[in-house]
C-alpha cells in the first residue's frame, strides 16, 4: 500500500520505517528540513537499538523516502500522523498544536483512493475526545479517520512496532465506515495479524484512552515501590526483597517495580499530567487524584538522592566534586527529555558541585547542547577525583563497574546506587560506602 507518515520524530520516523519493512511504500513528511536531510541519508538523528540498520536498509530499498512537502504524500491512501503533543507551557495539558497543524496540512491533499477509503490515522497521545473534533475536520474531503494508538518502549520502538503484544483501533460510529476503515487498515497490518497479535476495535473514546491509561497503571506502579522505599529506609527493610516477594503474586508481577529515582522520558510524565488536566475539564478530576501523589513520589525521589549526595559530601556541596553516571533518562536511549539523571546533576550543579556527568549515547548530544556542563567520555574519566559516585542511568557499562579497580578513583570511594542494580555487598568489601535506594 501507499503510506504517509506526518511528524518524522521518534515515533514517525520509526513506525514509517517499520512500514517500509513491512513491504509498504512509505514516505515521511516533516517540517524539520534538517531531520529530513539525515533520514533522506539513511542516518538516524537519535539511538535506538536496531532502528540504525532498518532506516539505513529500507531508505536503500527505495520502498522509504521523506520529504518536507506535504503535496508528495497526495498518492497516499493512508496517512499516519505521528507527532508530538508535548505538556504546555506553564500547565499540565497537552498541547495539541502540532497534531493540529499536521491535520490542516494534510487536509488539502486528502483525496478518495482507488482501491478504498482514505484513512487518516491518528498514532500520536492525545487527550480523550480529541479524535470527534478532528473527524469532523476530516469529513467533508471523504477520508475517514481511525485512531491507533502507539505502544513503544524507548529501546524496544523497532521489535514494539513489528511485534506489538496489541493493536487497537479507534473507529468511526457509522457501522460502514467502521468496517471500511477496519478492514483498510487490516490491509496495513496484515502481516502482523497472521502473527495472531491480539486487535481490539473500540470506539475513539476507548482507544485515546488506552494509551493514558496504561501509562498511568505503569507509572503508578513504579511510584508505589518508591513509596515502599521510602518506609524501607524508615525501618531497615529491604525494597529490592520486598519486590521481589510482592512481584510473585501473577496479580501484581515483577515489572516496573524496582525502586529507585523514579520515571521520566517524554511520555510518562507529561501523559499522567495531561490525563489529570483532561479529567478536571471533563468535570471527574477525583478520578484521577491518585494521579497527582504519583507525580509527587516520583518528583520526591529526585530530592531525595541530591539529599543522599549532600550528605555523602560533608553537607555542603560548595566546592566537592560530584560523578555522575548517565544522563539518558533510561538505557538503550539518548533521549533526556525529564530525565531524573540529568535533573539531579542539575540541581547538585546549581548547589554548587563540580559535576561530572557522562552517559554511553547522550553524552556527545549533551555536550553539544549544554557546553555549561562538563561532559566525560567514561565513567572512570568522570569518577576520578570525586567527592562520591552517582549511578542514574542503568546502562550495562556502569552495572558492570569493578569496585576493585575503581576503588583508586574517586577521592571519596563514596557510590550512590540511584537504580539499585550494584551488588552492595561487592562494593562494600572492595572498600566503597554503598548507599543505595530502600536498602539498608
Amino acid at each position: 500500500m501507499q503510506i504517509s507518515v506526518i511528524g518524522c520524530g521518534y515515533l514517525g520516523a520509526v513506525h514509517a520505517a517499520c512500514m517500509a519493512k513491512l513491504g509498504h511504500d512509505v514516505i515521511g513528511v516533516d517540517v524539520n528540513a534538517e531531520k529530513v536531510r539525515l533520514l533522506t541519508r539513511g542516518t538516524a538523528p537519535f539511538h535506538e537499538p536496531g532502528f540504525d540498520d532498518l532506516l539505513a536498509e529500507q531508505v536503500d530499498s527505495g520502498r522509504l523516502r521523506f520529504s518536507t512537502d506535504f503535496a508528495e504524500l497526495a498518492g497516499a491512501q493512508v496517512h499516519f500522523v505521528g507527532v508530538g503533543t508535548p505538556q504546555v507551557e506553564g500547565g499540565y495539558a497537552a498541547d495539541l498544536t502540532y497534531v493540529n497543524a499536521a491535520v490542516d496540512s494534510l487536509l488539502p491533499h486528502l483525496h478518495p483512493h482507488p482501491d478504498g477509503p482514505t484513512l487518516v490515522v491518528g498514532k500520536s497521545t492525545v487527550p480523550v475526545g480529541t479524535a470527534a473534533g478532528l473527524a469532523e475536520r476530516i469529513a467533508p474531503t471523504g477520508a475517514l479517520l481511525v485512531w491507533n494508538p502507539e505502544f513503544l518502549r524507548e529501546g524496544f520502538a523497532v521489535q514494539d512496532t513489528i511485534s506489538p503484544d496489541r493493536i487497537v483501533y479507534g473507529v468511526p460510529q457509522d457501522a460502514e465506515q467502521a468496517r471500511a476503515a477496519q478492514d483498510t487498515l487490516d490491509e496495513v497490518y496484515a502481516d502482523l495479524l497472521r502473527q495472531q497479535i491480539p486487535r481490539l476495535v473500540s470506539d475513539y473514546q476507548t482507544a485515546e484512552l488506552v494509551k493514558v491509561a496504561a501509562n498511568s497503571f505503569l507509572a503508578t506502579k513504579i511510584s508505589f515501590i518508591n513509596a515502599m522505599a521510602e518506609l524501607c529506609e524508615a525501618t531497615g527493610a529491604d525494597v529490592t526483597q520486598l519486590a521481589e516477594a510482592i512481584g510473585l503474586d501473577d496479580r501484581i508481577g515483577k515489572k516496573f517495580l524496582k525502586a529507585g529515582v523514579g520515571f521520566g522520558g517524554g511520555c510518562l510524565p507529561k501523559d499522567i499530567r495531561a490525563f489529570m488536566a483532561r479529567a478536571g475539564e471533563l468535570g471527574v478530576d477525583q478520578a484521577l487524584t491518585f494521579l497527582r501523589e504519583v507525580d509527587t513520589i516520583n518528583n520526591r525521589r529526585r530530592d531525595h538522592v541530591v539529599q543522599l549526595a549532600q550528605h555523602a559530601v560533608g553537607g555542603e556541596f560548595s566546592g566537592t566534586r560530584v560523578a555522575v553516571l548517565g544522563a539518558a533518562f533510561k538505557p538503550n536511549s539518548d533521549d533526556m527529555r525529564n530525565s531524573p539523571a540529568l535533573d539531579i546533576a542539575n540541581r547538585i550543579a546549581g548547589s554548587g558541585a563540580q559535576v561530572r556527568i557522562t552517559d554511553p549515547q547522550a553524552g556527545a548530544v549533551l555536550a553539544q547542547r549544554r557546553p555549561d556542563m562538563d561532559v566525560s567520555s567514561s565513567a572512570e574519566e568522570a569518577m576520578r577525583d570525586a567527592d562520591v559516585v552517582l549511578l542514574l542511568t542503568e546502562w550495562d557499562e556502569f552495572k558492570n563497574l569493578d569496585p576493585e579497580t575503581t576503588r583508586s578513583l574517586p577521592a571519596h570511594p563514596v557510590m550512590i546506587d540511584g537504580r539499585n542494580v550494584l551488588d552492595p555487598a561487592q562494593w562494600r568489601a572492595a572498600g566503597w560506602t554503598y548507599h543505595g535506594i530502600g536498602r539498608p
